[in-house]
Order: structure tokens, then sequence, then C-alpha cells
């Protein structure tokens, strides 16, 4: 039967004190409401929806692109239960196993949505309720359990009494396995007759109680998982737990980290084994690193893929491609569009944009190379620039294979460079450079004796004239 995961992520987050809807703060570079949607595609959802209130086009703007997400508006809070009421009127009724889950709860293990789903469809459950034993339950809606130990009712904490608060200790983790037609035939049976006037998801477990409908409650295997994010400490913890469980499994997988705590890399990102990855490292996006690789320290990189045997030192870098036996850094910046070729090079104080980098070519220090096309065995002088911008055009470079271009060079695009071409120090290159060819252009150097002496002189005299004066 099909799947149907409906996260909640209607609420505002006031304890975030923040003016974006709290699912939108990001963890690891991902929004907290984009984990518990990937971990429900990752097990298997056919349908995932997501409910949507306070800052809710900013939320949808974050699954613009994903065609398996149904966002519902949820326009007036009043509960778990009614934003589930408003996903049945905007969609209509429920089939297969229904899956809740939470837009601030990001830790949750595809592997467990799965074992509750699984374990719901054995049972034949009207519902299973995932549970939790935290250390401190102070917050959480409590269990309530008969003698033989079935699951009679969740009680919120605020409507708990004293008694049921100090010996209640087993929580309701807000996540649910639903069998989606008894949900939908059932579901309008719920009231707001508590202490907030909200309807509550936690009473279906009382409903189906009274129904003889049969009930489970499944204890979830890692408590962490099931921890949300209501300030902005506990997105820090939440980051921190996700963090080491990505380094443990990456480590695991035959990739090193001097230090796993110094190291954040993204969801989607993957690294191949015997890579290195140095301290402050950051990798988001969809990355991917080959073997053998070092990065780091001081590096991050989005949406970059490279290649067997690269380093990159203290480099930044967004939408690139870096082929095999590349060297970056250290202080370097590539941007989008960026392609470096096999056994490349670019160091210190380089950026590049928009550019083919050729093979074993090299941009060594403080040069700028943008909308350029370079070919093999090139070397870049120091200093170096290509002109790409006319102020309101963008013109782009070409450089043929083995050019050397002397240091404090000006490229003023659009202009081509031939094969094996020489262009002299300083120069600054307005005309396309034939293959073979001396390209200098430099004024005569004019010298005047004594200037620099007379000047000095003449300042000096005006400077002890002013210092008189204002005595």
């Amino acid at each position: 039967m099909p799947m149907t995961a409906i996260i909640l992520a209607a609420g505002e987050g006031t304890r975030m004190k923040s003016r974006h809807p709290k699912v939108a703060h990001k963890l690891l570079d991902k929004p907290l409401v984009w984990w518990p949607v990937n971990a429900a595609r990752k097990a298997g959802a056919d349908r995932i929806v997501v409910v949507v209130g306070h800052g809710a086009d900013e939320v949808r703007a974050i699954f613009a692109n994903d065609s398996d997400v149904e966002c519902v508006e949820q326009a007036e809070r009043l509960g778990t239960g009614h934003a589930m009421m408003c996903v049945q009127k905007a969609l209509g009724d429920f089939h297969g196993p229904t899956v809740v889950l939470y837009g601030d709860t990001p830790l949750m293990r595809a592997e467990t949505i799965s074992n509750l789903v699984e374990h719901t469809k054995a049972g034949h459950f009207a519902c299973t309720v995932l549970t939790m034993s935290p250390a401190d339950p102070t917050g959480y809606g409590r269990i309530k359990r008969d003698a033989e130990g079935n699951v009679l009712a969740i009680v919120e904490h605020k409507d708990c009494t004293p008694e049921e608060q100090a010996t209640l200790t087993e929580c309701n983790s807000g996540i649910y396995c639903f069998c989606g037609r008894r949900l939908s035939e059932n579901l309008g049976k719920i009231g707001n007759n508590n202490a907030q006037g909200e309807y509550y998801l936690t009473d279906m477990v009382g409903i189906y109680r009274e129904m003889g409908e049969p009930v489970s409650a499944l204890l979830a295997t890692d408590d962490s998982e099931l921890l949300g994010v209501n300030s902005r400490v506990q997105l820090a913890q939440v980051t921190k737990i996700m963090q080491r469980r990505i380094n443990g499994e990456l480590m695991a997988s035959g990739v090193t980290m001097l230090d796993p705590d110094q190291v954040w890399v993204g969801a989607e990102v993957t690294v191949g084994r015997d890579t290195e990855l140095l301290p402050q490292t950051m990798l988001w996006g969809n990355t991917a690193i080959g073997e053998d690789c070092v990065i780091g320290p001081n590096t991050r990189l989005t949406n970059v893929t490279i290649a067997d045997g690269s380093s990159l030192e203290e480099t930044v870098g967004y939408d690139t491609v870096i082929d095999s036996g590349v060297t970056v850094g250290p202080r370097a910046y590539l941007r989008p569009g960026t392609h470096l070729c096999d056994g490349a090079h670019v160091g210190t104080h380089v950026e590049i944009k928009n550019s083919t980098i050729g093979e074993g070519s090299k941009v060594p220090h403080l040069s700028y190379i943008g909308d350029t096309t370079m070919g093999s065995g090139v070397n870049i002088g120091a200093g170096s620039i290509t002109c790409n911008y006319d102020g309101v055009f963008k013109h782009r470079t070409s450089i043929g294979d083995n050019v050397f271009v002397g240091s404090d060079t000006m490229m003023v695009a659009p202009v081509s460079i031939g094969d094996g071409a020489l262009v002299g120090a300083s120069s600054c290159i307005t005309r396309d450079v034939p293959a073979g060819a001396l390209a200098v252009e430099r004024n005569d150097q004019v010298m005047i004796e004594g200037y620099a002496t007379e000047r000095m002189a003449k300042l000096q005299e005006q400077k002890a004239r002013s210092e008189r004066e204002r005595a």
C-alpha cells in the first residue's frame, strides 16, 4: 500500500527570536524541515505533505523544486489534530500507512520510520506511537498504560496531574503511524476540551481505545533521534549530533579527519576513501570529493566536484568542477562556472570565475581570471587580470596552449592569445595576439634627474611654513 508522510511545520517558533519560521533555520546548510522530508523520502514515502503556517511562503520556497512534496496551509494554528484536518480537507482522505513527523525534529532516521511503518502493518494497528524515555520528560506528552502494559492514552504535559507528571516517564515523541483509512473515518472525533482549546492528535489514541481498535507503542532505540528544536541553543545541540553522525559514517567508510569536531559535512555530500578532511572544513550542497584528496584547513565548498588526488587549502568554492591532481590555495576563491583540468594549479590570492583552466596550466598568485578559456601548459604571471566587464556586458578571453603571460598583465576582453605566444610583463593587451608572437605594451620610461630631491625639499619647506603660521 502507498505510504504517506505528513510533516507538521506550521509553528512560529517564538523562542528562536527570528523573523524567519523556525523550520527554515539551517542545520548543516539544510533547513530543519528538509531533514524529516528527506528521511521520509528515503523510507519510501510515496506522498510527502508539509503543513505550513507561519512564514508559509518561505517554507514553500524550500521545496519549490521538489515534485514529490505538497504543501498544505494551516492558516489558524489550533493544534496537531487540526493540522491533520487541514490536510484531509485539502487533499482528501488518507490511504495506506500515514506517518506523522515534525519539521523541527531533524534527527529522525529513515530506518526508524520504516520500522514504525512495518510494525504498524504487521500488527494491523489503527495507530502506533513512537515513544521514548528521556532523562528529563518535562514538556512531553506522557504515555498512559493499563496493568497489562497496553496503551490507554497520551496525556499532554500541561494537562497532566502532578502525580502523572511524577510517575509517567514514557513519553510521546509526537511521531505516529496511522492506518490511513481508519484515520480518515475518525479524525473528526477529536475535540478541543483541554487547557489550550486545541485539537490534539494524541487524542486519537483514546478514541481508538474506546472503539476497541488496536493501538501500539514502539519504543525508539535512540532518544536523540526525537530531539526537537525550539531555540538556537537546541539547534546547536542537534547540529552537533548530526555532525558527529555524518562524520562517523564517513570515517567508517575510509575518510580521515584530524579533528572530526572541526569538520562539517552536509547530508548530500560524498567523500572518497583515503581523502583527508582537515580542521575548519565545510562541505555543502551536492559536493562530491574523490579518493586520495586533501581538503582544508579553512575551506568551504558548495556544489563542488573534485576528482582523485587533488588538494585544496584555505579555499572557498561554489559550483566548480576540479579534475585529478589539481592543487588550489592557500586563500583561493573559485566562483561558479570554474573548471580546473587535470594537474592545474591555482595559487595564493587567486580568484577564478566562469573559466576553464587547462591541463597543467598555472595561475600561481595574486590574479583574477574571469570568463576565460585557457588551454594546457599556460603560465599566468603574478598580478595578472582578465578585464572581462565593460560596465554593461561580460566579454570572454581566449588563451591558447603553452602561453606565457608575464606579471602584472591586463588582458582586456574580448581578446584572444594564440598558442605558444609570449606576453611581456606589465602589458595591457587590447588586441588579439597571434600564435608564437611576442606582445609587449609599455610606455617609454621617463627619468628627470633630481626631481624627487627637489620635490621633497619643497614639501618640507611648505610644512615648516605651516607650522610657523600655526605658532
